[in-house]
Protein backbone atom coordinates (compact mmCIF):
# COMPACT_ATOMS: atom_id res chain seq x y z
CA UNK A 1 0.00 0.00 0.00
CA UNK A 2 1.29 3.14 -0.98
CA UNK A 3 -0.03 6.38 1.06
CA UNK A 4 0.80 9.70 -0.46
CA UNK A 5 0.17 13.30 0.89
CA UNK A 6 -1.87 15.72 -1.26
CA UNK A 7 0.57 18.56 -0.96
CA UNK A 8 4.19 17.84 -1.39
CA UNK A 9 7.39 20.18 -1.33
CA UNK A 10 9.51 19.17 -4.02
CA UNK A 11 11.63 20.55 -7.16
CA UNK A 12 9.78 23.07 -9.76
CA UNK A 13 11.75 23.24 -12.91
CA UNK A 14 9.93 26.53 -13.67
CA UNK A 15 10.39 28.67 -10.67
CA UNK A 16 14.16 26.76 -10.36
CA UNK A 17 13.52 26.09 -6.97
CA UNK A 18 11.47 23.91 -4.03
CA UNK A 19 8.34 24.55 -4.25
CA UNK A 20 4.74 23.24 -2.73
CA UNK A 21 2.91 21.27 -5.39
CA UNK A 22 -0.47 20.11 -5.29
CA UNK A 23 -0.57 16.23 -5.99
CA UNK A 24 -2.99 13.99 -7.86
CA UNK A 25 -3.69 10.90 -9.78
CA UNK A 26 -3.16 11.36 -13.62
CA UNK A 27 -6.02 9.44 -15.19
CA UNK A 28 -6.42 8.97 -19.22
CA UNK A 29 -8.34 11.17 -20.93
CA UNK A 30 -11.13 10.29 -23.42
CA UNK A 31 -10.41 8.36 -26.59
CA UNK A 32 -10.63 10.37 -29.37
CA UNK A 33 -12.86 9.02 -32.77
CA UNK A 34 -11.28 11.09 -35.14
CA UNK A 35 -7.94 9.43 -34.64
CA UNK A 36 -6.16 7.41 -37.39
CA UNK A 37 -6.42 4.15 -36.08
CA UNK A 38 -9.75 4.58 -34.85
CA UNK A 39 -10.99 5.33 -38.44
CA UNK A 40 -9.05 2.53 -39.92
CA UNK A 41 -10.46 -0.21 -37.66
CA UNK A 42 -14.35 0.93 -37.89
CA UNK A 43 -13.90 0.76 -42.04
CA UNK A 44 -12.62 -2.14 -41.44
CA UNK A 45 -15.31 -3.77 -38.79
CA UNK A 46 -18.12 -2.17 -41.00
CA UNK A 47 -20.34 -4.77 -43.07
CA UNK A 48 -20.32 -8.42 -42.69
CA UNK A 49 -17.45 -10.55 -41.30
CA UNK A 50 -17.71 -10.40 -37.84
CA UNK A 51 -14.50 -9.74 -35.25
CA UNK A 52 -12.04 -8.65 -37.71
CA UNK A 53 -9.07 -8.08 -35.56
CA UNK A 54 -7.55 -9.97 -32.31
CA UNK A 55 -9.57 -9.46 -28.34
CA UNK A 56 -6.91 -9.42 -26.01
CA UNK A 57 -7.72 -12.01 -23.19
CA UNK A 58 -4.53 -12.88 -21.89
CA UNK A 59 -4.13 -10.25 -19.19
CA UNK A 60 -1.13 -11.30 -16.77
CA UNK A 61 -0.57 -8.72 -14.76
CA UNK A 62 -2.31 -7.84 -11.35
CA UNK A 63 -0.90 -4.13 -10.61
CA UNK A 64 -0.90 -0.53 -12.70
CA UNK A 65 2.06 1.54 -12.54
CA UNK A 66 0.72 5.14 -10.83
CA UNK A 67 1.60 8.19 -12.38
CA UNK A 68 1.06 10.75 -9.99
CA UNK A 69 0.79 14.55 -11.57
CA UNK A 70 2.32 17.45 -9.37
CA UNK A 71 0.84 20.89 -9.70
CA UNK A 72 3.20 24.25 -8.64
CA UNK A 73 1.44 26.26 -6.52
CA UNK A 74 3.30 29.22 -7.43
CA UNK A 75 4.17 29.13 -11.37
CA UNK A 76 0.75 26.32 -11.83
CA UNK A 77 3.78 24.02 -13.64
CA UNK A 78 2.56 20.61 -13.86
CA UNK A 79 4.64 17.35 -14.34
CA UNK A 80 3.82 13.77 -14.47
CA UNK A 81 5.57 11.70 -12.08
CA UNK A 82 5.45 7.72 -12.73
CA UNK A 83 6.18 5.45 -9.66
CA UNK A 84 6.49 1.85 -9.16
CA UNK A 85 3.56 -0.73 -9.08
CA UNK A 86 1.76 -1.16 -6.47
CA UNK A 87 -1.87 -2.94 -5.22
CA UNK A 88 -3.49 -0.19 -3.76
CA UNK A 89 -2.68 3.67 -4.30
CA UNK A 90 -3.81 5.86 -1.24
CA UNK A 91 -4.06 9.96 -1.56
CA UNK A 92 -3.42 11.20 1.86
CA UNK A 93 -4.21 7.99 3.41
CA UNK A 94 -3.93 7.14 7.27
CA UNK A 95 -0.02 7.36 8.32
CA UNK A 96 1.75 4.63 9.35
CA UNK A 97 3.38 4.44 12.93
CA UNK A 98 7.21 5.38 12.37
CA UNK A 99 6.50 6.83 9.62
CA UNK A 100 7.80 10.46 9.11
CA UNK A 101 5.29 11.45 5.83
CA UNK A 102 8.20 11.19 3.51
CA UNK A 103 8.32 9.71 0.21
CA UNK A 104 11.06 8.63 -1.95
CA UNK A 105 10.94 7.46 -4.77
Amino acid sequence: MVNIPKMMKTYCPKAKKHTMHKVSQYKKGKDSLVVQGKRRYDAKQKGFGGQTKPIFKKKSKTTKKVTLKFECTETKFRRLIPIKRCKTFVLDGPKRKGMKGQVFF
